[in-house]
């Protein structure tokens, strides 16, 4: 009997490995306790964006352009409802990274339904090196949905100037 017990105390050991084995090396846990935080962090994000900007008065302004020839940007400045919302100086390397495609969200915010004003101004360096400022503004009726709005700066072969324009994406 005693020699049984033993044999499968020494099969059971067997097949469990090393008492090491059994458990995560510290490194293997610390990746995955890292991995969980990660996870963690991007839910806690999500859901502070659900509650600062719920769906139903959230209103988000982007910037993109296709310019360069007639305007090197420098800054852009919001207003909603004539109350100025963002302002932003951009370095070369955002510069660049617009006229690659990029698009920048300037401001995400909250308003009531109804009807609103939206105003940029772009400042930057004109045709001739001189500088350049220009306003654009749009009024927008605010549904219950959310909102995007982006400003769009484009080169005009015609006219040789840039152009600014709201555009509402439905």
């Amino acid at each position: 009997m005693r020699l049984r017990l033993t044999a499968t105390l020494l099969v059971m050991a067997a097949l469990a490995g090393p008492a090491s084995a059994q458990e995560p090396a510290p490194d293997e846990e610390l990746r995955a306790l890292k991995q969980e935080l990660v996870a963690l962090n991007r839910d806690l994000f999500m859901l502070e964006e659900e509650l600062l900007f719920p769906a139903s008065t959230q209103v988000a302004v982007y910037l993109s352009m296709d310019v360069g020839k007639y305007f090197a940007l420098d800054a852009v400045e919001v207003s909603i409802n004539d109350e100025r919302v963002a302002k932003y100086l951009y370095t070369e390397r955002e510069v660049d990274a617009l006229h690659r495609g990029g698009v920048h969200r300037l401001y995400v915010g909250n308003l009531k339904s109804g009807r609103h004003e939206l105003v940029a101004v772009m400042v930057g360096r004109g045709p001739q090196g001189r500088e350049y400022r220009r306003a654009t503004s749009m009024a927008f009726d605010k549904g219950l949905g959310p909102q995007q709005l982006e400003l769009v700066l484009r080169d005009s072969e015609a006219l040789q100037q840039p152009t600014f324009q709201v555009k509402d994406w439905e």
